[in-house]
This record gives C-alpha cells, sequence and structure tokens, in this order.
C-alpha cells in the first residue's frame, strides 16, 4: 500500500501524507462538568481538547496520550503494519504488555488489558479511528485493515478493546451532518473509548425493535431505556447510540446521539454488570441504562430518523475491516501450527514430513492469501465502489471470519492435545486464540444477516453480470486499477456515496470474464500460468450459472429459501476469485506473470516497484481453495459429478509442494504469512 489521499478532500490545515497529524491543544473546555458518577472510571476522564487545529508539530515526548502516532503513513507492502508491529515489541517478551505472556494472564483473569490499551494510546494509534478532514491521521481504510491485523496477530481481545472506537465513532464520521464530530474527533485522539450502542437483551440485531427512547424536550432529548452486550459500555466515556425518537418507530422512527456519560448528571445512567464470555474473556462486554439522561440538540448524529440508515451504511465499512481481525488471527494460528510440526518428531520422523500434515499447512496458507487478498480489495473498494459496498462488506464479512474459523479448525487437528492446553505449550496461545476468533462471525452482523443481505440483492446482482462491460456508473473511469492495484493512490471516500443497494450489481464480480481472459492469453505466452488459467476458466463459468440461478430465484414470504444461502455462499467464492485475479492483473501479474507480493515463490518480491516478479503459484492456488468452496457450497457447480479425484489430487500435489516451501521461507525469514513483504517484530525462529 503506497500513501492515499485524502478521506474526504480536508477542508483546512489537513497532516500532509506521510507527516505527523496536527496536534490537539490541551485546553479545557469548561462547559463539561467533573465526573459526577464513580461508575465512570476516573483514570479515563481526561479534559476535552479545544476544537482548534494548530499546524502540525514534531511528535512529542512520550506522555499519557499520545498528540501525534508514532506509526507512520504507509509506504509500500504492509509498511505501516511493519512499522506498528516493531513498536509492540517481542511479543516472546514476557514484561511487556504485547508479550503473549500477559495476554495470557489477562485471559485467565478476565482482565481488561488495560496496559496494552494504554501502550496504543502513548504510540498514537487512535489517530487512526479519525479522519484526516477531522485532524486525524487516516486517510485510507486500507491503513485501518493493516493496523487491526497486526494487533489482532497479537491479541484479538487488545485489538477488539482499543479498536472497537473506531466502530462507536464511525457513524458520525458517516453523517452528513454532525455538529458534535470536531469535538468528537479531539476525545479520540486524546485516547477517549467510544462504543456503539445498538443491541437490546430483548431484541439483539432487530434494531427496529429497539425500546430504547429519546423524548423530544426543548433543550434537546432525555433518554431511557437499556442497551446490552454493547463493547466498553462501562469503560467508554462515549456512546453513539440508537434510539426511538418517533412512538411508532419504523425505518425513520430512530436516531442517533452521541452521549457523553462524563455530562450527564448523576443518577441518570448506570453501567451494566460485564457479562462472561467463551472468547475475548477481559473485554468490557456490558451494557448501559439510562434513566431520564439529557442530551442537546448537538448531540444529533445526522438528522433525525436517519439513525438506521447511518448505521446499516457505517457497518458496510466497518464490515469490510473485521477481516483484519481474522487475518491476524490466521496468522498467528498458522504460525503455532508450523513451528510445532517442524520441530516435533512423530514415528521417526519430523511432523513436518507428514503427507497430510503438509498438505493441511499449505492449504490453511492458501486460504489465508484467499481471505487476505478479498480483505485488501474490499478495503480499497470503499473509497473506488462505495455505491456496492453493501455486497461487498457483505461477501468479506461472511467469507473470511467464516475461512479462518475452519482453518483454526483444521489446524487444532495438527497441534493435537496441545490446542487445548492452557498452561504447557506456549502459554495456551492456541485454545485462546480459538475462542476469541470465533466472536468475529458474529458482530458487525453475524455470517446468517449477511448471506441474507445478498440473497435480497441476487436478482440485481445477476442483471448486472449479464450487462455489457460498462454499463454501469460505477463501471466508468479508473476504477479497476484503485480498486486491484495495491501501490495506487486512493479516491477520497464519499460517505454520501454508500447505498443500502448496490442498484447496478457487483462490478467486482463482473471484472472476472474480463481478468480471466487477460489470464488466458497472458498463459498462451507462458507455460506457468496454464494450471491458473485453467481454474480461472473454470471458475468463470461457474459464475455465469451461478448468476443465472441467482436471477431465477425467488424470495418466500418467511425469507429466503435454503437453497438461496447456498447460492450466497458460492457466489461469495466467486466475488473472492474475483478479487485475486484482480490483484494479479493490475499488481503486475499480466505483464510479468507475477502478480500481487512475494507469495509465489522465487525471487524477493514482485507486483511493485523495484521487486522481482514471482511465480503465479498463489493465484493457482488461492483459485483452487476457492474452487473448492465454491463446490462445496453448490455441488456440481464447477463440473459434472461424480468426478475422477486422483486425477485432481495427482496435479494439486506438487502445487500445495510449492506453496509450502513459500510458506516455510517466510516463516524461516521471520515474515508475515501473506502477498506481501513484512517483516514480524519477533523475526526468524530462534
Amino acid at each position: 500500500m503506497t500513501v492515499v489521499r485524502g478521506w474526504r478532500t480536508p477542508q483546512r490545515g489537513p497532516a500532509a501524507a506521510g507527516s505527523p497529524p496536527p496536534a490537539s491543544a490541551s485546553a479545557t473546555d469548561p462547559a463539561d462538568p467533573a465526573d459526577p458518577d464513580p461508575a465512570y472510571s476516573a483514570d479515563r476522564a481526561v479534559p476535552d481538547p479545544a476544537p482548534a487545529v494548530p499546524d502540525p508539530v514534531d511528535p512529542a515526548p512520550a506522555a499519557a496520550h499520545s498528540t501525534d502516532p508514532a506509526v507512520p503513513a504507509p509506504a509500500a507492502g504492509w509498511a505501516l503494519a511493519e512499522r506498528l508491529d516493531a513498536l509492540l515489541g517481542d511479543p516472546e517478551d514476557s514484561a511487556g504488555p504485547f508479550g503473549y505472556a500477559a495476554a495470557a494472564r489477562q485471559d485467565v483473569a478476565e482482565e481488561f488489558p488495560a496496559a496494552a490499551c494504554a501502550a496504543l494510546d502513548r504510540i498514537g494509534v487512535q489517530h487512526y479511528y479519525v479522519p484526516a478532514r477531522h485532524g486525524g491521521a487516516l486517510t485510507g481504510l486500507p491503513q485501518l485493515l493493516e493496523l487491526v491485523r497486526t494487533l489482532a496477530r497479537r491479541d484479538l481481545t487488545s485489538a477488539v478493546a482499543h479498536g472497537k472506537t473506531f466502530l462507536g465513532a464511525v457513524c458520525v464520521w458517516v453523517a452528513e451532518e454532525s455538529p458534535g464530530a470536531a469535538r468528537l474527533a479531539g476525545l479520540v485522539r486524546a485516547g477517549e473509548l467510544v462504543s456503539l450502542g445498538l443491541t437490546e437483551r430483548a431484541h439483539g440485531s432487530d434494531l427496529m425493535a429497539g425500546e430504547v427512547v429519546a423524548e423530544a424536550v426543548p433543550e434537546g432529548y432525555r433518554i431511557t431505556g437499556e442497551k446490552w452486550l454493547i463493547n466498553n459500555a462501562t469503560r467508554g466515556r462515549l456512546v453513539c447510540l440508537l434510539a426511538r425518537t418517533a412512538p411508532e418507530g419504523g425505518p425513520r422512527g430512530f436516531s442517533l446521539l452521541l452521549v457523553d456519560k462524563a455530562r450527564l448528571p448523576h443518577g441518570t445512567w448506570r453501567p451494566l454488570p460485564k457479562v462472561s464470555t467463551l472468547g475475548i474473556r477481559g473485554a468490557d462486554i456490558s451494557g448501559i441504562a439510562f434513566d431520564a439522561a439529557p442530551v442537546g440538540r448537538d448531540g444529533l448524529i445526522g438528522r433525525e430518523g436517519e439513525g438506521p440508515e447511518t448505521v446499516l451504511k457505517a457497518l458496510q465499512i466497518t464490515r469490510s475491516l473485521c477481516t483484519g481481525l481474522s487475518l491476524g488471527a490466521a496468522d498467528h494460528g498458522l504460525r503455532l501450527a508450523y513451528g510445532f510440526a517442524a520441530g516435533r518428531e512423530l514415528y521417526g520422523r519430523r511432523m513436518l514430513d507428514l503427507p497430510l500434515v503438509r498438505r493441511t499447512l499449505a492449504e490453511c496458507y492458501a486460504d489465508l492469501l484467499a481471505a487476505e487478498a478479498l480483505s485488501l480489495v474490499a478495503a480499497r473498494s470503499i473509497h473506488t465502489l462505495p455505491e456496492e459496498l453493501s455486497v461487498t462488506s457483505a461477501v468479506a464479512k461472511y467469507l473470511v471470519p467464516t475461512t479462518v474459523d475452519r482453518v483454526l479448525l483444521r489446524l487444532r487437528g495438527v497441534l493435537g492435545a496441545r490446542a487445548f492446553l492452557s498452561d504447557h505449550h506456549a502459554h495456551g496461545r492456541f485454545q485462546k486464540l480459538e475462542r476469541d476468533h470465533r466472536i468475529v462471525g458474529i458482530f458487525d452482523g453475524n455470517t446468517m444477516v449477511n448471506l441474507y443481505a445478498l440473497t435480497a440483492q441476487f436478482r440485481t446482482l445477476a442483471r448486472g453480470f449479464a450487462a455489457p462491460a460498462g454499463s454501469g456508473p460505477a463501471r466508468h473511469g479508473a476504477w479497476e486499477a484503485a480498486t486491484f492495484s495495491p501501490d495506487r493512490p486512493l479516491p477520497p471516500l464519499r460517505p454520501e456515496a454508500l447505498s443500502l443497494l448496490a442498484r447496478h450489481g457487483s462490478t467486482l464480480a463482473a471484472s472476472l470474464p474480463g481478468s480471466t481472459a487477460v489470464l488466458a492469453r497472458a498463459a498462451a505466452d507462458d507455460v506457468r500460468l496454464v494450471p491458473a488459467a485453467r481454474a480461472a476458466r473454470t471458475l468463470g463459468a461457474a459464475c455465469r450459472a451461478l448468476h443465472t440461478r441467482m436471477g431465477a430465484a425467488r424470495l418466500l414470504p418467511g425469507g429466503a429459501p435454503v437453497e438461496s444461502f447456498d447460492l450466497a455462499r458460492g457466489y461469495s467464492a466467486c466475488l473472492a476469485a474475483a478479487c485475486a485475479l484482480g490483484l494479479w492483473r493490475y499488481g503486475g501479474g499480466a505483464g510479468n506473470a507475477g502478480g500481487a507480493g512475494n507469495a509465489g515463490g522465487g525471487g524477493n518480491g514482485g507486483g511493485g516497484e523495484g521487486r522481482a516478479a514471482p511465480s503465479p503459484l498463489w493465484l493457482h492456488a488461492v483459485l483452487d481453495r476457492l474452487s473448492s468452496g465454491l463446490e462445496e457450497a453448490v455441488p456440481g457447480s464447477t463440473g459434472p459429478l461424480p468426478r475422477p479425484r486422483g486425477v485432481e489430487e495427482e496435479a494439486r500435489e506438487p502445487l500445495y509442494e510449492r506453496l509450502l516451501e513459500r510458506m516455510a521461507a517466510q516463516y524461516a525469514a521471520g515474515e508475515l504469512f501473506s502477498l506481501f513483504p513484512c517483516r514480524t517484530a519477533e523475526g526468524p525462529p530462534c
């Protein structure tokens, strides 16, 4: 990734790309009373930064909260992730707040990772939760994908606990009218936590059934009711709250309010007890109850009645970025399993030499690369194809966490009993990792919610796929290069372009035939590309047939039929294949038989300036894994059944053997398991 241009065109005084963001002033806001309630953590209460934004300054010495991020803007590859990982220190350091030992201790004690979150504040990670136009460091959403992935690779609990502030604040960044945006930006940069208050005990994800009421009064609103299972509801100072503002409810009967607990009179709110959870045990999963809590008119986010629409649009962004949690978890699990297999002897030879173990590790590695390709393209498409994010985000949020859940399940088999031990192997990291990751597929819209969102758009998606190339408004211009090329600048995000439905289908999915044709032409001149071209051709034919079935599907009175969910799973594999092909095509592959990053083997990277072109190995493996996923979801879609499995396995054997060699090289070099070069803080194994 390179430096990307602004979230929106900054209005004044933004930080230049690669420069520290402006520092917030430390003056207090005299309108803010002291915290009246001991339930509000006193050590979290800090003065409000003044809204004025001075000129950029050099990073200040470490303090309670940084005024500038120590993490710079990205330059190439996963540069931002690499820099952050180095700042976090060696995870094997038992005394460090980001060490594996500390995470294990906190998990057993169900303790909030306060030291880790404080260290992240000192580094300045919270600056990336604020768009540059509001004085923050965030110039492109792929930056957040990198940061979240890096934190999750260390400890999912810390990543969720700290990163959830972006989830709480993003509705303000998306809303067209938010008078409190400048003040919120200052508070977030100062290290204040922001939670998102959506769910209620009796209604879960059914937002239109919410019972928390915001009664209109002359000075603003009076809030009464309870939100439950809210991350950072107790520790956080601010809550972005969805409340009923019209007695009859409905899509225009709910509004978003930004509630500052430090400004509420004593007795008008109380925290609900922390809920014990299977994973992310230390996270503050609790709730909050309001009793006629007053909020001024300036607390309204957007316009009254626009709450649900703003939430759904904001969730499209966060769902696209949640995949970073899964990418980090997959890298962590693969590193544990590979290291164990390489050092373990069974039956007179290394465990890593057993054919089943080798194939399992190689296929899991390919699954991670497929998830990475989809995640990166989804994050970039927030800028380039916001009109279609309702589809792209649903695919990413369904497919990536589900894939990584299955990866961890398979790796559990490699680790055997050590996958269940909490004390005697690697600080019990794997069993904690597996428990922690299960939540990723649930929050910000669970698997069924995302699959249903796809089924509701089947007819539009089918029409868009069949339309002539370039017929939709999003298909004009240089969107493909901007979306698929990791080193290209991104246009500013246009929140106003976000839509609840992709009216012209998915441009990403529709790119599959064109990229397949480019690959076929390249394969005519390079025999190394022939297997990948064959896999792409099979997927392309299956994708066409799948869209025909999607166009014929009909919603039932009670919702989508079971078959439609299977089609949605298959569609997700097709869109992920289009993302992988696009990365190969625009990452240098079409011109040099290489492609994105360095996961292909040979040389020291490729697809970017100054790096040698790798083989197309990664693309073939990713397409093979996605083809298997499509076949599992929709049997017979990739060819007639039954088929001679022996022939297919004979062709796959050398593919995954070579892929395992590349994985082993990244492990030995102390690099991230990735399409792109990125050194890890722990470095090569001892």
